[in-house]
């Protein structure tokens, strides 16, 4: 799949670029990188209009001076572009995320491999981030889990680490689904099954002890009751994907169900909500 790469400079950056990404969001753009200027978005290519970009309320207004510039990035020339810029990440000192090309001088006690492409989820932005600082504090030894829009099955690998007992990770994107694979193979997983769709497809599952859900405010509102539906009582939900200011949007739907806060996390204006199902 080619995607396209769309370069914002954007000035003053706060809080304009936390409100660029969200819009974006909304426009299909898929993965964020912030960057000293501002930010790098991608979006497939098939997908792409310059009238969605200029009809951005943000790109109207007085509150930041904002520009782009694109460029299409190919499928055969991402690994290139993403061997450029990806570097290791650590996580609480105990996980580290990092691509095959990456030869470290420590060893962590969960070396997560991943090749991402253009999935979503690395590490690099803060909501995975927090998914995986969160998922480190947790003893899942045995444990059925779903992972709701895994990406690059980056926390389902890692749970998988951890000792879980089985694993389903689902994503809509072709793309991502391709690539949790390569990397549950490259990780010598054998316990996470992937497949192709969304939360429909959730019908026919029931007993999970836990639930990782990194997507967006708008779908973890729409489906978090299916989400519920699924969960043996007691089970964990990890959710992020969203701003700060969702927090209380999404505790206030997740409480209607009869989820109980248990923790929080923040990072740069991102959130992660840990829930307990009541």
């Amino acid at each position: 799949m080619d995607y396209i790469e769309v370069s914002f400079s954007v000035s003053p950056k706060d809080p304009a670029t936390e409100i660029l990404i969200a819009e974006l969001g909304e426009l299909n753009y898929e993965m964020f990188q912030e960057t000293e200027s501002g930010v790098l978005a991608y979006v497939p290519a098939d997908l792409f209009s310059l009238d969605n970009l200029n009809s951005i309320e943000l790109m109207n207004n007085d509150l930041a001076l904002i520009s782009f510039e694109y460029k299409l990035i190919q499928d055969q020339n991402w690994n290139s572009e993403w061997e450029k810029n990806f570097q290791p990440i650590i996580v609480d000192d105990t996980c580290v995320v990092r691509a095959p090309f990456h030869h470290l001088d420590k060893e962590y006690l969960f070396d997560l491999i991943v090749e991402p492409k253009m999935s979503f989820g690395t590490g690099h932005h803060e909501t995975t981030f927090l998914m995986l600082s969160h998922i480190l504090t947790l003893n899942i030894s045995d444990m059925k889990v779903l992972d709701m829009g895994c990406g690059t099955a980056v926390l389902a690998i890692l749970a998988a680490k951890k000792q879980a007992k089985e694993i389903l990770a689902i994503d809509i994107d072709e793309w991502a689904v391709e690539n949790s694979l390569e990397n549950i193979t490259r990780n010598n997983i054998t316990n996470v099954k992937v497949i192709k769709g969304d939360a429909q497809l959730l019908d026919n599952e029931s007993d999970y002890d836990l639930v990782f859900a990194n997507i967006n405010r708008n779908i973890l509102l729409k489906d978090i009751a299916k989400y519920h539906a699924v969960m043996k009582k007691n089970a964990f939900l990890l959710l992020s994907g969203f701003f700060v200011t969702d927090i209380n949007s999404l505790l206030e739907a997740s409480s209607s169900l009869g989820f109980d806060l248990q923790n929080s996390l923040e990072k740069n204006n991102w959130a992660m909500l840990c829930l307990k199902k009541q």
